[in-house]
């Protein structure tokens, strides 16, 4: 019995370069056959805008909260602390409007707790238009 030996076999090789060929070819195919379209403008009727109209604006109610806590509705010092009384003089303050919008000032040293409260209070009178003031730093920056 004889045997051969596999010591002369050439491995197979992978030919590259027809496989890059087709995929040439293919996307010069797609690039060919690829249609583009634009928009060159979209048709946009603008709605017009009288300078001449004053908008209404809603009922602004400033509540100003100290860095000990106090409250001032409109400027004007509120006696209670608690979340009811805040909510009744919110309630008051915005003349049964639920557009009145609440601008709500705070101390940079005031408790948290105390700003929950108002927003608490807004809720409690039925204002869900809420925003905060701020002021810009005075470097500018």
């Amino acid at each position: 019995m004889r045997f051969r030996s596999n010591l002369g076999a050439d491995e197979p090789e992978l030919n590259l370069i027809a496989f890059i060929d087709i995929l040439l070819v293919v996307l010069i195919f797609l690039m060919v056959t690829t249609t583009y379209s634009r928009f060159t403008e979209l048709q946009v009727n603008l709605p017009t805008a009288d300078a001449e109209k004053l908008q209404q604006r809603p009922r602004e109610i400033v509540i100003s909260v100290a860095s000990d806590g106090r409250y001032a509705l409109n400027q004007q010092v509120l006696e209670g602390r608690d979340v009811e009384s805040l909510a009744a003089a919110m309630r008051e303050a915005s003349g049964g409007s639920v557009d009145a919008m609440i601008i709500v000032s705070a101390d940079a040293m005031a408790v948290h707790q105390s700003v929950i409260n108002v927003l608490d209070a807004a809720r409690r009178a039925g204002l869900v238009r809420i925003t905060f003031a701020a002021q810009s730093s005075a470097g500018g920056r």
